[in-house]
């Protein structure tokens, strides 16, 4: 008698175990990483076509500044052509300017995606743009000027996607990087 009743234990036991795993809340095989509700979406972005600008005017140059202390050039943005294309990407020609009055200009676009790309579309040479062959390029942290263009001028900060061509020429011209996080306001 007492065997059987060592037996019926077991065996209730172990049915309870085998029913406890049929019912319990984690399950061995992976779900797939979406739910089947959810249409797949060609997220593939395409680049749409891109014309080369008129030469900058001094006039139209919209100086700002990078958070680079170290950096001893001035930097522009020619306001009348900055544009956002179709494709979202956020175009613009770039003057960088040394203490001698040397300048670097490139007609460039850039990308608002987490990480930040831009490209170079041109170089400007005696006072015309020569077209350069250039790959979207992921920004890197120690490239001031991209990187502040990027997270700080002209996309809109944590959204990843372009400001308005008013923001941006907003944000490029209140751009005082000396006075930030001090708790004054600059005169």
């Amino acid at each position: 008698m007492r065997s059987n009743t060592l037996t019926l234990l077991l065996v209730l036991l172990w049915s309870s175990a085998v029913l406890a795993d049929r019912n319990r809340p984690f399950v061995d095989e992976a779900e797939p990483p979406t739910p089947s509700s959810i249409e797949d979406i060609d997220t593939t972005w395409k680049e749409g076509a891109t014309t080369l600008p008129p030469w900058p005017s001094n006039s139209d140059l919209i100086e700002f500044d990078v958070d680079d202390p170290s950096s001893r050039f001035r930097q522009y943005i020619d306001g009348k052509h900055l544009s956002v294309g179709s494709d979202g990407a956020i175009r613009y020609t770039l003057v960088v300017e040394s203490s001698s009055g040397a300048r670097n200009i490139s007609f460039e676009g850039l990308r608002c995606t987490p990480g930040g790309t831009f490209k170079i579309y041109a170089y400007g040479i005696g006072a015309r743009f020569e077209k350069a062959a250039s790959d979207w390029i992921p920004i890197q942290e120690r490239d001031a000027i991209h990187r502040d263009l990027h997270k700080l001028l002209l996309c809109i900060p944590r959204k990843f996607e372009p400001r308005s061509k008013k923001n941006m020429i907003h944000a490029l011209r209140s751009r005082v990087l000396h006075d930030i996080g001090t708790g004054f306001v600059s005169d």
